[in-house]
């Protein structure tokens, strides 16, 4: 097989569309698109046209530059566009919290502030869905999305775990708080040791990016910033490890 057609079928099982007559077919064909990247500063009509009939159908458009562009290529053919197909539709927050409510619990959110490592959000969704978490939120920018390779590294829990995506996180924040729901961050200089944190309650965790930590604004929306103790050399932890633990002391706490 020539090295160009077996690039062209690893794109198609990662989800990655590229090309304008690609993108366009997908569309048409219904296909749920989770992000389409557009390059900058391109004033084709084509493109104008692509990113119109993907917002209609509610995919994220994203303007990128060509480098970054040809860096998720895989066929070296982009033409200016990338799409990157949703492994599944994506829910409301409101309904994450109706199905805790219908099964008589108190709900247990985990809200992934501008995770973009697929492989992190995946392995998040798999340790939530273990958890008995009832829901995951991620913002709509600066996020990975529900791809092929999240459900890959989901180890299928991708199929079973809810996930909403919403356009501002700390507005989220604002809003679970006044439903009473308790909004815990993660913090390395955070001022509640994790073992004293109160997770028995409806809960929502929110878990920020691997370099930066939760964004500021996300960080003031908080009701508790939760420190996990560190006996190592090392002060932090992977963003999916994080989670996982926070998990597991709400499990712990709830049985």
């Amino acid at each position: 097989m020539d090295e160009q057609r077996k690039n062209a079928l690893t794109a198609e099982a990662d989800g990655i569309i590229e090309g304008r007559n690609a993108v366009i077919e997908a569309l048409r064909a219904g296909v749920a698109i989770d992000k389409i990247y557009l390059q900058k500063g391109e004033t084709d009509k084509t493109l104008g046209h692509i990113a119109s009939k993907a917002r209609a159908a509610g995919a994220v458009v994203v303007e990128a530059d060509k480098r970054k562009l040809d860096g998720m290529s895989r066929t070296h053919a982009h033409q200016g566009v990338i799409a990157l197909a949703s492994v599944r539709e994506y829910v409301s927050v409101e309904s994450i919290l109706e199905s805790a409510a219908a099964k008589g619990e108190n709900p247990l959110l985990v809200i992934c502030d501008e995770i973009s490592d697929p492989h992190n959000l995946g392995a998040i969704i798999r340790t939530a869905e273990c958890a008995g978490a009832h829901g995951i939120v991620i913002p709509k920018r600066r996020s990975a999305g529900l791809t092929a390779v999240v459900a890959k590294t989901s180890a299928g829990a991708v199929t079973h775990m809810p996930v909403a995506r919403v356009p501002n996180i700390p507005a989220l924040l604002k809003e679970l708080k006044k439903q009473g729901v308790w909004v815990f961050g993660t913090a390395a200089n955070g001022t509640t040791p994790l073992y004293d944190a109160d997770l028995k309650g409806p809960a929502a965790i929110v878990i920020g990016s691997e370099g930066d930590g939760m964004t500021r604004l996300a960080s003031e929306n908080c009701d508790f910033l939760v420190s996990i103790p560190m006996r190592g050399k090392l002060n932090s932890l992977n963003a999916s490890a994080a989670a996982a633990i926070l998990l597991y002391e709400a499990v712990r706490q709830r049985l």
